[in-house]
């Protein structure tokens, strides 16, 4: 199981929302770029960067973000506001080893469907579930469809895997939902990642043996809850 940092941007800092809302939010650095050098020299061998502003609609903080990617010589996966081909290939080109796509996964399959085809193997579904439902929008929306129906329709695709996020665990430090971890689990066998309430190397353990392929952390590691060495020494 791999462990991967996430840093999320948002006005040019290094932050943390709680249940992903943006009135709850932490701001842990003004340099996150210094905050990827940081993640790199503990040995991280993939970080997971998130433009919050693009995921909301409200701007982009892709200066930021391209700046991370020229500072670290490590693998960068980009999320947040990815939703058409055109903005998919753009991060590709600029040095991104994928992209993930949520809202367009969501709401938008032929675009989902046809940018996953051009990319095979370079693109994440997130499946972001919110009161057991896929959240869209940057976590401010729901669609009222059953995970396991959106897993079926991408079974098929060339994904670079899916990955689960707990949206009211999020950023709280409360541990993993596991059932739901298991439950996606049971229903694919493309690469899974999981985040959300990740607090301990106890429930890195877990998140293993409920068939995670890798973790996604972020605050837990900005309050030191988990050190990054130990975690990538554990796993």
């Amino acid at each position: 199981m791999n462990v991967i940092p996430a840093i999320d941007v948002r006005g040019g800092l290094a932050v943390r929302l709680t249940e992903g809302d943006f009135s709850r939010e932490k701001v842990y650095s003004n340099d996150p770029v210094q905050v990827a050098r940081e993640h790199a020299e503990a040995g991280a061998q993939r970080l997971h960067v998130v433009d919050l502003d693009a995921a909301r609609g409200e701007g982009d903080s892709r200066d930021v973000v391209r700046s991370i990617m020229k500072a670290v010589k490590v693998e960068v996966q980009i999320a947040g506001g990815v939703r058409t081909r055109k903005e998919a290939q753009e991060w590709l080109d600029a040095g991104a080893v994928a992209v993930v796509m949520g809202t367009a996964a969501v709401r938008d399959p032929l675009t989902f469907h046809s940018t996953v085809w051009a990319q095979p193997g370079r693109v994440l579904a997130a499946l972001d579930v919110k009161e057991g439902l896929p959240a869209v929008t940057g976590w401010t929306d729901t669609e009222s469809v059953e995970l396991e129906t959106l897993l079926a329709r991408w079974a098929t695709l060339p994904l670079g895997g899916v990955i689960l996020t707990a949206v009211e665990r999020d950023g709280t430090l409360s541990g993993p939902d596991l059932e739901t971890l298991k439950r996606v689990r049971s229903r694919t066998v493309l690469p899974l990642s999981y985040s959300g309430g990740i607090r301990s190397l106890d429930d890195l353990r877990a998140l293993a043996e409920a068939g995670a392929d890798a973790v996604i952390v972020g605050k837990a590691l900005y309050e030191g809850q988990i050190d990054l060495k130990a975690a990538l020494a554990l796993v």
